[in-house]
């Protein structure tokens, strides 16, 4: 009898304690759900623990799908509040307020959304890109001074031989660019570059295709962008992945890239070898106002950092670049004209100068950074409560807390329509003399906004434009039977990856 009373009273504790935790929870569950209602803002109704983004998780939209879906939720309204997994965050559609979160009261919002932990990957989380407030504060000012113009002169030689080196590659193996996958091809060129000036290694993944570098370079966007459960778990519960040991870059990459660098860091101390890189210039870089310098982990971070920059983004921007050349023979033919005339007055010799001078490159560069820009979405963090006024009448204004995220919509603007008239079109003429000053501010944000915008946006655009100079210059470039229209993109992807791939042919010039 004594016994069964125990059990009995066991059992009742136990469901009284099960009760409490799921009471708890489905109070925690309701406050979040109904956080943007009860401050009386337009919000988008979202799923528990997934947030606003449940479809994009189950595949069943794309990523510029669910951007179009938030975007157009209230067109009227200023922004709109939501649920981020299980965080509450707001969408500034209005320009004007993405002017003033981002730049006019950046002390209010100066950090970025973290979605990586500094403990579980610490080479990831040290970057500049996710460090914050102080941290972050130091470690720009440090390496700014690396991203000026003149450093860009300093390392032009070396991104115009990789050019030229992925240019001859192909004039020398017709049976490849006749039929090429641009996202593989580009891949190998910006792994090519970073690790010739990022890492001083000189590297041809065209001719060596399966070196090291490139492997281990791909697998590294293959783990971020092809498993985001992953990421949602290290996202939302650190501890438990810490606890299992669950990393996004893989121990035998990081320990390349550490390696890498370190061996080239020693062996240039040692030897006194001084090479026109990023190297060098992260090896001189220190805090002009505390005379602090790089340490070896801080340049391991930095240097990764360049290449998860440079490897995926550059090289997307060019696979839509040529897309959008294959298609638009009569932009491509201008473009063409444009860079056989300085072609003809440098006798061959493209320097830094004479890139930027290039005004039609530079609008073609800008048209395909509009139409196809790699990020969708633009992240803050809030650390000073901020109010946000209403967003539009019958609304009330909202205090922004610590801790919560905004989000600029910078692909969903580039296709308003009533900011660029008829945005599917790809028109370079966007960007001339004369109508460029016309397009408005903060609806054009390729590189970010305010002092958290990409750092190194000079050398990716230096990088993308000379290897079309090369190209250009040797071939024509036209579609295929496999070249894919529209673009159809994969779902419960990040990246914009097509299902069928980016392919296009190589004609080469007759002079």
């Amino acid at each position: 009898m004594e016994i069964l009373v125990t059990c009995s009273a066991f059992t009742i504790l136990a469901i009284t304690l099960i009760a409490i935790i799921l009471a708890k929870l489905i109070t925690v569950i309701y406050r979040k759900q109904t956080y943007w209602k009860s401050r009386q803002v337009p919000y988008i109704r979202s799923v528990p623990i997934l947030g606003v983004m449940w479809k994009f998780f189950f595949r069943r939209i794309t990523i510029l799908e669910l951007s179009d879906e938030m975007y157009n939720s209230y067109p009227n309204a200023r922004y709109v509040g939501f649920i981020s997994a299980i965080f509450p965050a707001v969408l500034i559609r209005d320009p004007d307020l993405i002017r003033d979160v981002a730049v006019k009261y950046f002390d209010h919002f100066t950090d970025r959304y973290n979605f990586v932990n500094e403990e579980i990957e610490p080479m990831f989380g040290k970057s500049l890109s996710l460090l914050r407030g102080e941290r972050w504060k130091e470690m720009r000012n440090i390496l700014s001074p690396s991203f000026t113009a003149s450093k860009m002169r300093f390392m032009f030689q070396l991104v115009s031989k990789c050019s030229q080196d992925f240019v001859d590659y192909l004039v020398e193996h017709p049976e490849y660019s006749s039929f090429i996958e641009a996202k593989d091809a580009f891949a190998r060129y910006t792994n090519d570059v970073i690790f010739t000036v990022a890492f001083g290694i000189n590297v041809n993944s065209l001719k060596d295709r399966e070196n090291e570098y490139f492997v281990r370079g791909k697998t590294i966007f293959d783990d971020i962008f092809g498993s985001i459960f992953k990421v949602l778990i290290i996202n939302t519960c650190p501890a438990f992945a810490k606890m299992i040991g669950m990393k996004i870059v893989s121990p035998a990459t990081t320990s390349l890239f550490r390696r890498t660098i370190s061996d080239a860091l020693k062996t240039r101390r040692e030897q006194g070898i001084v090479r026109p890189d990023m190297l060098h210039l992260l090896m001189q870089a220190k805090d002009k106002d505390s005379e602090t310098e790089l340490t070896v982990d801080d340049i391991v971070s930095q240097a990764f950092t360049f290449f998860l920059a440079g490897f995926d983004s550059s090289s997307t921007m060019m696979c839509f670049m040529v897309y959008e050349l294959a298609l638009n023979p009569d932009i491509q033919e201008k473009l063409r004209n444009e860079v056989d005339q300085y072609f003809d007055e440098t006798n061959g010799e493209i320097n830094y100068e004479t890139l930027s001078k290039m005004e039609y490159m530079d609008m073609v560069v800008s048209e395909t950074n509009r139409k196809h820009t790699f990020s969708v979405f633009i992240d803050r963090v809030c650390t000073q409560e901020f109010e946000l006024p209403p967003a539009e009448p019958g609304y009330n204004s909202v205090t922004i807390k610590p801790g919560d995220c905004v989000w600029f919509p910078d692909y969903a603007l580039h296709h308003d329509p009533k900011y660029f008239p008829d945005p599917e079109k790809f028109d370079p003429e966007r960007f001339n003399e004369e109508n460029k000053g016309n397009i408005l501010p903060y609806t054009y944000l390729p590189f970010g906004v305010g002092p958290r915008q990409c750092i190194g946006n000079r050398f990716a655009l230096m990088e993308i434009k000379i290897l079309m100079v090369h190209l250009l210059r040797k071939f024509v470039i036209k579609p295929n039977e496999k070249t894919s229209v529209p673009l159809v993109f994969k779902k419960a992807n990040f990246a914009l990856v097509p299902v069928d791939g980016w392919w296009f042919s190589l004609e080469k010039r007759k002079f």
